[in-house]
């Protein structure tokens, strides 16, 4: 809105300093500034809510340390990210950008999935919430939906660059052509573009290209549940997912910024998307969402996001990163999700392998997810999180290492 509104006051009046909305550096740093004082004023009024409401957490006593003492801490707390991610971008985006409305349309979908299933926990006292099925209803709807935009929609194209030889003089020129695909970005390899539509190449050129929904959707459908759930299990302890998330964002916000950048993306040799830049707002606000509740959700935590948040974050994450092309980077800076989501995984499957074999359910970890392990091994909460994030940390900085590492 106020991007909009300082355009037409700079072109009608030649307000002194109203050009500046125009940047996206700009818009960025203001969104995070705005986000941040969003979590922090606002923060604390809705936890105060929260407890007059009795909107408080029931903890399963699993053994673990600190965990009866998170008995009643206000959960639903996620709305505080949501509202702190949403008004930010409400009011420094472009609301014309198609990306800009496909990351409000997964904030508000998964955001709102995730608030019925903390309402039924709350307010309904049925300590399993929403039925799994109907989440994973919803996270392949917010798929469909968002990969269906991005493959059909012409305002979402890439652009490369092409050298030209003039046969007259033999003179070699550059010039961007603007096409229709669904490339995306392979790490750590050189000239590191990949075509989904070369999976249906024996169909033919036109028709692999015609037809690359069928591979192009079902990938978008995956990652988002996958990213998606892999937040809400990482979010056990105190400022885990919250700070994870956080990291993630720094990245992606680099990502945005410099495939959205002629400039930088040139130079880089990755893939210029026309109006992807404007997506360095949107996740600005994210982050600074993210730290902001990190306040009052740093260990003893006031508050709790809740599946609010945590579907939310990993469904933003999951899309932004489809939106640049940079999915098949997820692995690396989303590790803390994957090797938790993964912990998972292999837990449960070797203890119904060892069941049927054995008669007796054997485990791998103490506990899963893998953070319950390490508390299950007398690790504090603390330590727990402070040494995911540094892991975060060096994941993130090998991600922006890929810019150039091929």
């Amino acid at each position: 809105m106020l991007y909009y509104l300082f355009e037409y006051l700079d072109e009608a009046y030649g307000l002194p300093g109203a050009g500046v909305f125009q940047f996206i550096s700009f818009r960025a740093a203001m969104a995070v500034i705005t986000s941040l004082l969003i979590s922090l004023v606002f923060g604390q009024s809705l936890i105060d809510m929260l407890r007059r409401k009795q909107v408080g957490e029931t903890v399963r006593d699993l053994g673990l340390a600190g965990q009866v003492e998170k008995q009643g801490t206000p959960t639903m707390g996620g709305l505080i990210i949501i509202a702190a991610i949403l008004i930010p971008t409400i009011l420094f985006c472009r609301l014309d950008n198609i990306y800009v409305i496909v990351m409000i349309a997964t904030t508000v979908i998964l955001g709102g999935i995730g608030f019925l299933d903390d309402y039924i926990k709350v307010f309904k006292k049925n300590k399993k919430g929403l039925a799994g099925k109907f989440k994973v209803v919803g996270q392949v709807a917010v798929g469909l939906l968002v990969g269906s935009i991005l493959f059909f929609n012409q305002d979402v194209v890439s652009k490369r660059k092409v050298l030209l030889q003039s046969q007259q003089t033999q003179e070699i020129s550059s010039e961007w052509f603007q096409e229709k695909s669904v490339k995306t970005t392979i790490p750590f390899i050189k000239n590191n573009e990949f075509n989904y539509a070369w999976l249906l190449s024996f169909l033919g050129p036109e028709k692999a290209k015609k037809w690359a929904w069928l591979i192009f959707i079902p990938i978008v459908i995956f990652v988002v549940t996958a990213v998606s759930n892999g937040a809400n299990i990482t979010d056990g302890l105190d400022g885990l997912a919250t700070g994870t998330s956080a990291i993630v964002g720094v990245v992606l916000a680099i990502f945005a910024f410099v495939s959205g950048n002629l400039v930088f993306s040139d130079y880089l040799n990755i893939m210029f998307i026309p109006e992807s830049g404007e997506l360095t707002v949107f996740i600005s606000a994210f982050v600074g969402a993210c730290i902001g509740f990190l306040w009052y959700n740093s260990f003893p935590a006031q508050v709790f996001m809740g599946d609010t948040g945590s579907l939310a974050l990993g469904g933003i994450i999951a899309v932004f990163a489809i939106s640049i092309r940079k999915e098949l980077l997820i692995p690396l800076f989303c590790g803390v999700f994957l090797i938790e989501n993964i912990s998972v995984m292999l837990q449960v499957s070797y203890f119904k392998y060892t069941k049927k074999k054995y008669g007796e359910g054997r485990r791998i970890f103490l506990m899963s997810p893998l953070h319950h392990h390490y508390q299950k091994l007398g690790y504090h909460e603390s330590k727990i999180v402070s040494r995911f994030w540094i892991v975060g940390i060096l994941l993130a900085v090998l991600s922006i290492v890929t810019l150039k590492l091929r």
